[in-house]
């Protein structure tokens, strides 16, 4: 049971982390371009074909960055969490030897 909960927290932690760095990323290409919308960089059948490689390379490297920046901090947080209820629940101090 506890199996499944942590795959369906970990899936909901990916969806929301996903939107949060989709929109983290045209939030960053809107202050460095002054445009509203960012080139679809890594979706071959949504790229415009209006669009020079200048802007779709450099919008591909800066979705990468966010969007790894996001996932680690999302994964370190979770673990750290983990770790934390881990050491306040009932069951932790079952394996310990005292004395």
């Amino acid at each position: 049971m506890k199996n499944l909960l942590d795959r369906l927290l970990s899936l909901g932690l990916s969806l929301v982390s996903g939107v949060l760095a989709g929109a983290m990323f045209k939030g960053v290409w809107k202050l460095i371009t002054r445009e509203d919308d960012a080139p679809q960089a890594t979706d071959p059948q949504a790229t415009d074909p209006q669009r020079r490689w200048k802007e779709i390379l450099p919008a591909a490297a800066l979705q990468g960055a966010v969007f790894a920046a996001v996932k680690a901090a999302v994964e370190r947080g979770t673990a750290q969490g983990s770790r934390k209820l881990a050491r306040s629940s009932p069951d932790a101090d079952k394996g310990r030897r005292h004395g």
